[in-house]
């Protein structure tokens, strides 16, 4: 089996169980590597790739540092292991999958959009306030996403229990194979009743959103935290009241 099947069989494969999002993250570095190798044999002939080990082992373990980091809520230290991480060992495997995670970090401490615009509610409409002191959680998302399928409903039992002290939107583009009507099915077989909305893409693109789902919290006008939903706790979302 080639790399390219093997990608799409192992891609194939989870999609059709349950993981965690700590499992969904380890596959998708797998892939990533996977997939980067197959474009390296594409330029390069096929040719062994050659790699300094002692780089790419000292790489590793600043990436375990950089994750340590943003579980343990410190983004000023991420951001400083990750800068050291790109300064040193730019061409390591450790520096290319922690892209993913340099593009979160760059959202913190943005200021957010002067308002929230959407193109049109599923449920019912909501007044976002960007500059409140109250937590605005933004959740992206796609019906075509398995793993969007998954992490979306979870997030009720979010809005449940902190409903009147956040704000919170979920936002979906309506890609791909995505419908209204999927969408609209969707969220009323899972029961979502958090305010849910279609966007033109700015929202993404102001929040460096490239895989979904994703995920942003703003309070006081400023991004405080980007990621994988999955990774949310309410210990994190406490800490921002």
């Amino acid at each position: 089996m080639n790399l390219n099947r093997f990608i799409i069989f192992a891609a194939v494969t989870w999609m059709s169980g349950c993981a965690t999002a700590d499992q969904v993250n380890k596959l998708d570095e797998k892939i990533d590597a996977l997939t980067e190798k197959v474009d390296n044999m594409k330029t390069t002939g096929a040719k062994a790739e050659v790699k300094d080990e002692k780089a790419e082992k000292a790489a590793a373990a600043m990436y375990e540092k950089i994750g340590k980091a943003i579980r343990e809520g410190d983004t000023d230290g991420a951001k400083k292991q990750l800068a050291e991480l790109k300064s040193k060992y730019s061409n390591t495997t450790a520096y290319r999958r922690a892209r993913k995670v340099e593009r979160e970090l760059e959202v913190i401490g943005k200021a957010a959009p002067s308002s929230l615009e959407v193109e049109k509610w599923y449920t019912s409409e909501s007044a976002v306030d960007f500059a409140s002191d109250k937590p605005t959680l933004l959740v992206f998302w796609e019906i075509w996403c398995p793993h969007c399928r998954r992490e979306v409903p979870k997030l009720q039992a979010t809005w449940d229990k902190y409903g009147d002290k956040i704000q919170m939107v979920g936002l979906t583009k309506i890609t791909r194979s995505a419908t209204e009507e999927k969408v609209t099915e969707f969220i009323a077989e899972q029961k979502v009743t958090y305010p849910t909305a279609k966007e033109n893409g700015d929202l993404s693109k102001h929040f460096n959103v490239s895989g979904i789902p994703a995920a942003a919290v703003v309070k006081g006008g400023k991004v405080v935290w980007r990621g994988h939903p999955g990774r949310l706790s309410d210990t994190m979302i406490d800490g921002w009241l």
